[in-house]
């Protein structure tokens, strides 16, 4: 899909590397991908600033305590580095390569591929991210992979500078993640995020827009209170003050993916933007796929991005004359029995 955000808009960065060749350079095949647990709850903190607060956390059953090292809370901004290993594993798994928890990476790749600048103060920066990651601990009740984990782990387990270049400059990362999140991978409990993720520049932008990609997703709509997405976005800024960034983010209007508008009632409305999936009024019947039927593709195509396929698949009924459909789930589950053999073939 080719996104409107890629000129340069005032309150985003801008697109450095908007010219290069996706289907040549090998860090570009891999689509960014995010855990769906620290999606779903604030795990990373909003502040700009060394923040060393206790962050605790309860909703619906699932409770999470977030402990700072010496460094502070690991960052919204540092979870760029979780998110480029998660898509280099996806990458990998979706290749039929062998993974594991410790991932060989170029420095001057995450860079690039998170749209980060290249200068020195930027690898400084890197460093200090997998300082944070590494110093956060985590305690949580939380399942990943349909394992329960009630003991304090890190966000990452640990991480070495493998090759620096001549001015001390990290040329090689080896980085080791905590079995939380590699059990996450492995279970694909990861969802596809929007490129132009890495250009919003705000922290409160990036964690809004990972609410939305996880509670809208490829609904048509998302209604939900400013009292439950302040709870959910971890910001500490009274509701008034969180209230008027959200009015401040409804009129810059550039959220990937999703348009925000406030409702009465004190809520907030996210609708999808055209493009992302097919008009919800043109969904083969009877609508959406049951969640099911979901968990039964990523059964029949392990590693691959089920809701990339569901697109692939309107977007065929609809070339294909929109036929009417006795079930969608079956006529869904069929196509990707087909992609899957097509692919092995």
């Amino acid at each position: 899909m080719t996104s409107d955000l890629t000129v340069s808009q005032p309150g985003l960065a801008p697109d450095r590397y908007a010219q290069r060749d996706f289907f040549v350079c090998d860090i570009f095949d891999a689509i960014p991908k995010d855990d769906l647990a620290t999606m779903e709850h604030p795990v990373f903190s909003l502040a700009t600033r060394p923040d060393r607060r206790v962050l605790d956390y309860a909703h619906n059953g699932v409770e999470i305590t977030v402990t700072p090292s010496v460094r502070g809370l690991a960052t919204i901004h540092d979870k760029d580095i979780l998110i480029f290993c998660i898509s280099q594993l996806m990458s990998a798994l979706n290749a039929g390569r062998a993974v594991s928890r410790t991932l060989q990476i170029k420095a001057h790749d995450l860079l690039i591929a998170t749209n980060r600048e290249t200068s020195g103060d930027a690898y400084r920066r890197l460093r200090e991210g997998f300082e944070r990651l590494a110093g956060t601990r985590i305690t949580t009740n939380l399942t990943t992979g349909g394992e329960e984990i009630t003991r304090g782990f890190g966000l990452i387990e640990s991480w070495e500078i493998v090759r620096r270049a001549r001015g001390g400059r990290m040329v090689s990362v080896s980085v080791t993640l905590s079995e939380w999140l590699f059990n996450a991978v492995l279970s694909q409990s990861v969802l596809t995020l929007s490129r132009d993720y890495f250009r919003l520049r705000k922290p409160l932008e990036r964690r809004i827009y990972e609410i939305a990609r996880k509670h809208c997703g490829r609904q048509a709509r998302w209604v939900v209170s400013v009292d439950l997405l302040l709870k959910k976005s971890g910001s500490a800024s009274p509701r008034r003050v969180f209230r008027k960034m959200l009015r401040d983010m409804i009129a810059a209007d550039h959220l990937p993916d999703y348009e925000m508008a406030e409702l009465p009632g004190d809520k907030i409305e996210f609708t999808l933007r055209g493009g992302l999936v097919e008009d919800p009024a043109a969904l083969p019947s009877p609508g959406p796929l049951d969640p099911q039927t979901l968990e039964d593709a990523r059964a029949l195509a392990p590693g691959w991005d089920v809701y990339a396929l569901e697109a692939e698949w309107r977007a065929y009924w609809a070339s294909s004359g929109r036929p009417r459909l006795r079930s969608a789930d079956k006529a869904f589950l069929g196509f990707v029995k087909a992609r899957r053999a097509q692919e092995d073939g």
